[in-house]
């Protein structure tokens, strides 16, 4: 149950970054909440699995530059969620540019911590 109320929190914020951020947008579908939901799904698994793994292997570099590297990090996993959706589920996930995507990373950090907060349950 705790992973649904993830994977719908980070499809909420995944919204938000293609609504707010220019540059990242769904592309070819009609039914652009299920690209959404796709990459949202694409982003928790990866988060859950391949995330912690980065984040202890960039731990210097994050350290160094006193944990803005760990804004680039979660730009890499938008652009792996992006890459598996698209691959995989074929959803029409479009970034842009770099910039575009570390927005989006920053956007969609903000809404999880944001919608995980108000559905935690202590």
């Amino acid at each position: 149950m705790q992973f649904i109320i993830r994977w719908l929190a980070t499809a909420v914020a995944v919204g938000a970054a293609v609504w707010l951020v220019p540059g990242i947008a769904v592309l070819g579908t009609t039914e652009s909440w299920i690209a959404v939901a796709i990459t949202g799904l694409a982003l928790s698994l990866i988060d859950m699995s391949i995330k912690p793994l980065l984040q202890l292997l960039s731990l210097p570099i994050t350290c160094l530059t006193f944990g803005i590297f760990y804004l680039v990090v979660n730009t890499a996993m938008l652009y792996l969620a992006a890459w598996l959706s698209n691959g995989m589920f074929n959803v029409g996930f479009y970034i842009s540019s770099f910039g575009s995507a570390f927005f989006a990373s920053i956007v969609i950090s903000i809404v999880s911590a944001i919608m995980n907060s108000i559905v935690a349950d202590n």
